[in-house]
């Protein structure tokens, strides 16, 4: 094979691996489902991996998290057990995924329906910016930024398991 099929190929590789690694990550954060022990949320982080809202409010809201075990930590908080979410379900559209080498940027639109434990629910679009590394041949999550760009109040919406 030529070298640049094989680039072709890795570069491939590379993205599909991305696009397995962030269906992991949405379908660990959805709800209803089992929960989820935060070491499965992890084993999707670099070692040095940074999570963080960008914008004032999605800052505000989120903070900046360092470390694997910080961001599981963090976003495992909002997950059951803790009774945060009723229900909460992700959609991604938009994807843009960029492979160069052992790195990849991604950006995708997140829809986001949630309704919390108030009964409150609502409606968000959020701008995902996630930068990744192939580490010992595992693609993992580097950098995850998340940016509101809108959101509004949706009538009651029942959960159902």
């Amino acid at each position: 094979m030529n070298e640049a099929l094989l680039q072709r190929l890795a570069t491939l590789e590379g993205e599909s691996a991305v696009r397995r690694l962030m269906a992991r990550y949405m379908d660990l954060c959805d709800v209803p489902r089992a929960p989820t022990h935060v070491s499965e949320l992890a084993e999707l982080f670099c070692v040095d991996a940074i999570w963080e809202g960008v914008g004032r409010e999605t800052a505000q809201t989120f903070g900046q998290h360092r470390g694997r075990e910080a961001v599981a930590a963090f976003v495992g908080g909002y997950l059951p057990p803790s009774d945060h979410f009723q229900l909460n379900l992700h959609y991604l559209t938009s994807e843009s995924i960029l492979v160069d080498g052992e790195t990849a940027q991604g950006q995708w639109i997140m829809q986001q329906i949630s309704t919390y434990a108030d009964q409150r629910s609502e409606l968000f679009g959020t701008r995902l910016n996630i930068d990744f590394r192939c580490v010992d041949g595992v693609w993992l999550i580097a950098h995850f930024r998340t940016q509101r760009l809108f959101n509004t109040e949706l009538s009651t919406l029942e959960a159902r398991a």
